[in-house]
């Protein structure tokens, strides 16, 4: 239902209640499970009766009469019936559905728009790939996810920073320039053994050829040229992460996600952020040397930071190594150090969309952070930062699995899909399931046209729509303005039913983004295009009787507002032909 006819409800029973003599009660509206049984329910009746020892269906039935005696009821409700051991069932009246057509086509592209989290602000990471090679299929599922995340966000009323932070420092950086440096002498005629660790994808000597011909790459205004200079091993790293983050970045563009800012983890060594933090972990106490080591005490931190047992389970099963017998430092430690960045930049919420295999580091960077921060003085949210760990995703092509593409060597691209299947369908695709559920992306599927195909069924209803618009003005009808359309007429079971669906929809993307869930928005799409499609299938909309036919036609128009509101959250296009 819209939300506020969730407020004026909740209201209504309130007020109810208040004249039975209860008042402080949280009333709690739910969809029954049974469609039948309404609108709405509630389990007010069943909280008084605990707290006052009465008979459930008693107080339900008192409260219902109290309902039904309120001057709003004949607008708002149709009935108000009691259920089982004391569940009061709501259905609104028709007006009430039907008010949710005007609010679409009035609000247009807002509505469904909330500003609730108006003034906070909230940072997504995700993607933030080591720059050494192609975007592969975990890097598109996060693009897609942290994108439409923070579209979600932003529609809630959040100020929305994207960032993506680059793991440019470390072994596969060193191992990225060793390749390079060897396809590169080959080109020249060199005989040189290719290091075992090296990475051997086409794009390396791609990368070669360009450092060779003294290319240059520009990006964010900064111009990296290649020397030339073969034994020159700094200067091929500068080129060849210069390169690939250039790549990047186009394959990104592609699939319509662009970022506010970059991080880049060499800054946290190069202005001493990581000792910085190591220090103050160590000042904290919660750290101890042994066989060389130096051990962070994982197992006496609870899993939000807290002391382990004063607010939760411990981090871990055994406390973690921050830097090792040979000085460097553990996979976990600068990740604390850009945390502690992160809080001093001011951020309400942070959320990291990362692989699953990043799940045991979540404790260890909270447990660190809460260390760092107790020493610092720092205030830590509990809970921060909020992680979205998605699984794998397998791609098949031809009933086939692909599990190598040429130019990477040996895994799928982002590029690849959206080579195969274009960029609505890589999107769509990539947030139709729970981030936590591995799943099969059918290239197949995703390029039909057949009803099977989610995306294409989606777009399919907004296309629908537009050819009734056409056929309206080829027959001379034009529809009045909205705010002078009589939506009586609009009373058959499939017309309430598809405004039903459109009433969800503020209610479907703040669910959505509370639960940093962007595959409920498109399982929200594809049920509003079924109720459209069963709609359109079984109805007339070009009648003769002009005022159904504008009513049918505003709750057509309505539908595709939402239709296009709900697909630009997704970054999806909203076609007028198909």
């Amino acid at each position: 239902m819209l939300p506020s006819h969730k407020q004026q409800l909740v209201g209504l029973i309130e007020d109810a209640c208040a004249q039975l003599g209860v008042t402080g009660m949280q009333v709690v509206l739910e969809r029954p499970k049974v469609e039948a049984h309404g609108d709405v329910a509630t389990n007010v009746a069943l909280q008084i009766a605990k707290a006052q020892k009465k008979n459930p269906r008693e107080v339900a039935t008192d409260i219902a009469t109290t309902m039904r005696a309120a001057g709003a009821f004949s607008f708002l409700l149709d009935k108000v019936e009691v259920a089982g051991p004391g569940f009061i069932n709501l259905r609104l009246a028709a007006s009430a559905r039907q008010q949710v057509v005007r609010e679409a086509l009035q609000e247009a592209g807002h509505f469904g728009i909330s500003d609730a989290h108006n003034g906070e602000r909230v940072m997504v990471e995700f993607v933030s790939a080591n720059p050494t090679g192609p975007l592969h299929l975990g890097h598109a599922r996060q693009a897609a996810l942290g994108d439409v995340l923070a579209n979600l966000l932003a529609a809630q009323g959040w100020h929305v920073t994207r960032e993506f932070y680059y793991n440019d420092a470390g072994v596969q950086i060193a191992t990225l320039a060793q390749s390079v440096q060897v396809r590169a002498k080959e080109l020249q005629g060199e005989a040189v053994e290719f290091p075992e660790s090296g990475y051997r994808g086409e794009y390396i000597a791609e990368i070669a050829r360009d450092y060779l011909a003294r290319a240059a790459i520009t990006r964010e205004g900064v111009t990296v040229i290649a020397s030339g200079d073969v034994d020159d091993l700094a200067a091929l790293e500068r080129f060849a992460v210069a390169y690939l983050r250039n790549e990047q970045d186009r394959d990104l563009a592609a699939l319509g996600v662009f970022f506010d800012s970059f991080f880049l983890e060499s800054s946290l060594y190069r202005d001493n952020k990581v000792e910085a933090a190591v220090s103050a972990m160590v000042a904290s106490g919660m750290t101890y040397e042994e066989g060389g080591a130096l051990w962070l005490k994982t197992t006496a931190l609870g899993t939000n930071g807290e002391l382990a047992g004063q607010g939760g389970p411990s981090a871990d099963d055994k406390d973690r190594v921050m830097r090792k017998s040979d000085g460097t430092y553990t996979y976990f430690v600068p990740d604390v150090a850009y945390h502690i960045i992160k809080l001093q930049r001011g951020y309400d919420r942070v959320i990291n969309v990362q692989g699953g295999d990043h799940f045991g580091t979540v404790a260890r960077v909270r447990a660190g952070l809460q260390a760092a921060a107790n020493a610092l003085g720092i205030a830590v949210p509990r809970g921060y930062p909020d992680y979205v760990l998605h699984k794998m995703l397998r791609v098949t092509k031809g009933a086939e699995e692909v599990k190598m593409s040429k130019r990477a060597g040996t895994y799928v691209t982002l590029r690849d899909l959206l080579d195969w299947v274009g960029r609505d369908a890589t999107r769509f695709f990539l947030v139709s399931r729970k981030p936590d559920a591995e799943f099969v992306f059918d290239v197949d599927l995703a390029v039909s046209k057949s009803e099977d195909n989610p995306v294409y069924y989606v777009q399919y209803a907004h296309a629908r729509v537009c050819s009734v618009l056409v056929q309206a003005q080829e027959k001379g009808f034009s529809a009045p303005a909205v705010e002078r359309v009589d939506l009586a007429p609009l009373q058959s079971e499939r017309e309430q039913s598809l405004m039903k669906r459109l009433a969800e929809y503020p209610a479907a993307i703040a669910d959505a983004a509370r639960d940093a869930a962007p595959h409920q928005v498109a399982s929200y799409l594809k049920e509003l295009a079924a109720s459209f499609h069963a709609y359109y299938n079984a109805e007339r909309v070009l009648v003769d009787d002009e005022n159904t036919r504008n009513a049918r036609l505003a709750l057509l128009f309505a539908t595709r507002q939402v239709l296009a509101n709900g697909l630009g959250l997704l970054g999806v296009s909203a076609p007028q032909r198909m």
